[in-house]
């Protein structure tokens, strides 16, 4: 029978030699991760349990980054409690601030996400890592604690949507535009509890940044998961992180059995295909106070901001820093903006130093600081008071999301967000 990539990936894990949409599965998990709001909960149930150790120690991964650096005493707690739980039970891949990064962006670098796996992490956009040609999908802090006991969990297997993009992305356009204007085409719930399979020419063009940018916000639109197929540029981006995942043609080994299997068989069955030509999307913006309220830039030219954030799991990565930079080089952030840039992992931090990226969001009048979760969730290092208004390269924009109830967040990828910086209300970047 034939399957779609997300369907042949849970056969994979289980001893079933078929599957349909709709059935439920106990498959089992290659990586399950926690982080500083979530995990604690979860250690707290697995401890219930009185077991002397988690199913696999390298296969439990734990990331204090939305409430770190420790905002306040609770948060304190909250880190601390991930702290002893990794030493006690000796857990590999546990990141600890100065080594830490905002976990979507993090696992990736660190090599610990591969084409084929399974991944369940307590937080919603952990479907990010379908760009790598996973299935990767957020559970509750419960379903954590089983899996770190068990090594398994239960699904249902989705149905998929296939959405083709075709056509040359216009300047400046990037991934974060392709997927705000679908969720806009199909609602926030549009996918839900369905696969969101990206394809077609435009995304085999697109740089791995722009694709874990399109998967990270599939749950914006309700999705179990987002996926691409992994193809050269998947194995090259993973090649100096995983040296048996090789391309096919370059070696043998893992990589090359798994490149020829994860792709979707022609014949599978879909729920529905969706078509678009990238070459008619414009620089998107998303209005409050759903991901879904997306029209092309120019429709918000007149909305004054207080605020604009470069960063996140979904645009925090260095090719984001380089376009934020490129606008914003030898020019100054209005007087009447606040700029945060939140580089996306240490490395992402560190590399933005050296190309002297940071030195450009200074001199231009911006904040460049630690890799954070804060001002994304509101939580810290860029709050909101009431009535002020945030352009943000972050994945949602619901009410209070970024701080008080009366303000309100802007949607935007880099490109949008530096120049409505400069300019002091939301702006294309050929404006200036």
């Amino acid at each position: 029978m034939a399957h779609t990539i997300t369907e042949k990936i849970f056969l994979s894990h289980t001893e079933k030699k078929d599957i349909k949409p709709g059935e439920f599965i106990y498959a089992n998990v290659d990586l399950a991760l926690g982080n500083d709001i979530t995990a604690p909960l979860a250690i707290e149930e697995f401890q219930r349990l009185g077991l002397d150790s988690v199913f696999d120690r390298n296969k439990v991964v734990l990331v204090p980054d939305h409430f770190a650096p420790n905002k306040d005493q609770k948060a304190a707690n909250q880190c601390k409690i991930l702290e002893n739980f990794s030493r006690d039970y000796r857990i590999k891949n546990y990141f600890k601030i100065g080594r830490m990064g905002i976990e979507h962006a993090l696992l990736p670098q660190e090599g610990l996400v591969r084409p084929g796996d399974l991944v369940i992490g307590a937080d919603s956009h952990t479907c990010t890592y379908g760009a790598l040609g996973a299935f990767a999908t957020g559970v509750g802090s419960t379903d954590l604690a089983a899996v770190m006991a068990a090594g398994k969990c239960w699904f249902k297997a989705p149905q998929t949507i296939k959405f083709v993009y075709t056509g040359k992305l216009k300047k400046w356009v990037g991934g974060k535009d392709l997927i705000l204007f679908t969720i806009a085409d199909i609602g926030v719930d549009g996918s839900r509890y369905m696969s969101m399979e990206f394809t077609g020419p435009a995304i085999r063009n697109l740089s791995m940044d722009d694709r874990f940018a399109m998967c990270n916000m599939a749950i914006e639109a309700g999705a179990k998961n987002g996926i691409v197929e992994p193809d050269e540029a998947t194995y090259e981006y993973l090649k100096p992180l995983t040296p048996t995942l090789s391309p096919k043609g370059r070696g043998k080994g893992e990589g090359v059995r798994k490149y020829n299997q994860l792709k979707s068989d022609r014949d599978a069955k879909y729920f529905k295909v969706k078509e678009y030509d990238a070459s008619k999307i414009d620089l998107q913006v998303a209005a409050p106070h759903l991901p879904s309220n997306s029209r092309q830039v120019s429709r918000y030219k007149d909305i004054k901001i207080d605020q604009s954030v470069i960063g996140s799991c979904t645009n925090g990565r260095i090719s984001d820093l380089r376009v934020a930079a490129k606008i914003l080089k030898s020019r100054k952030v209005h007087k009447d903006v606040r700029l945060i840039v939140v580089p996306a992992t240490q490395k992402i931090y560190l590399d933005a130093v050296k190309e002297g990226l940071a030195r450009i969001f200074i001199e231009a009048g911006g904040v460049f600081t630690t890799p954070t979760c804060g001002p994304c969730i509101g939580g810290h290092s860029g709050v909101l008071a009431a009535g002020e208004r945030a352009i943000a390269t972050t994945n949602r924009n619901f009410r209070g999301r970024m701080g008080h109830l009366d303000s309100e967040v802007y949607l935007s990828g880099p490109a949008v967000a530096a120049a409505s910086a400069v300019l002091g209300r939301i702006a294309h970047p050929e404006e200036i």
